[in-house]
């Protein structure tokens, strides 16, 4: 029999949202999670909009699973990433998730993703995102970093700049990210493949909009990440 993801499951699973002037977007995931009964780190990764206006709404319906923490100033998805990584640790979980809280992103992928974990198959999880529905641009520029992610990390994925990604907690001590921006993304399956991490790669939906169109990994972000990269090195 196939095995289906528990109430005790998620309540030991943290999702880890970093959060930058998504007040017209994050509400929504905030509240489809917090109803799937999975508890959340958001990190308002200074904002200059009213986003931690409306987590905070948010949390005011779910204090027990919405837990906030803000940074005074914008320092990328990286670092804020990070920050969530290292708040979660004293909530003592036993799954970690990190996901966009731009609305890309199904909360419906949640138990899915978190399954290798549970059932012990993986210590972390990458989550595919399907390419027929990216956009040709976001293709192009996903294949380059899965071709440079396999030159400069030696390691092969399908999706090497999603987003949605999921770890235990015993993997996640292992582990350090110390990219700023869109290099996250890569670092982590470095880190995970450096440390013998043995990982799984589950399908996601990707909900694509507009302003999600707008973010994330273009040709641009490629170059920069490419030369990120390269300064690794030495």
């Amino acid at each position: 029999m196939e095995y289906e993801i528990t109430a005790e499951d998620k309540n030991a699973t943290y999702v880890v949202l970093p959060a930058y002037n998504e007040a017209t977007r994050i509400q929504p995931v905030i509240e489809d999670i917090a109803a799937k009964g999975y508890n959340m780190v958001i990190v308002n990764d200074g904002s200059t909009d009213n986003t931690l206006d409306v987590i905070l709404e948010s949390k005011r319906k779910y204090p027990n699973q919405i837990h906030v923490f803000s940074l005074m100033i914008n320092r990328g998805v990286g670092v804020a990433t990070q920050t969530g990584f290292d708040a979660v640790l004293k909530f003592n979980p036993k799954y970690v998730v990190s996901m966009d809280s731009d609305g890309q992103h199904s909360a419906d992928d949640l138990d899915a993703v978190i399954k290798p974990l549970v059932t012990g198959e993986a210590q972390a999880v990458i989550g595919v995102r399907p390419l027929k529905d990216m956009p040709r641009s976001r293709n192009y520029a996903n294949a380059i970093m899965n071709l440079l992610t396999r030159i400069f990390y030696r390691v092969d994925v399908s999706d090497s700049q999603t987003g949605f990604r999921a770890i235990t907690r015993e993997a996640l001590d292992k582990i350090t990210i110390n990219a700023s921006g869109y290099l996250i993304s890569s670092e982590f399956i470095r880190e995970i493949n450096d440390n013998d991490i043995p990982f799984a790669e589950v399908p996601i939906e990707t909900i694509y909009t507009p302003e999600t169109q707008a973010k994330g990994t273009n040709a641009t972000a490629a170059i920069k990440i490419l030369l990120q990269m390269i300064r690794h090195q030495f």
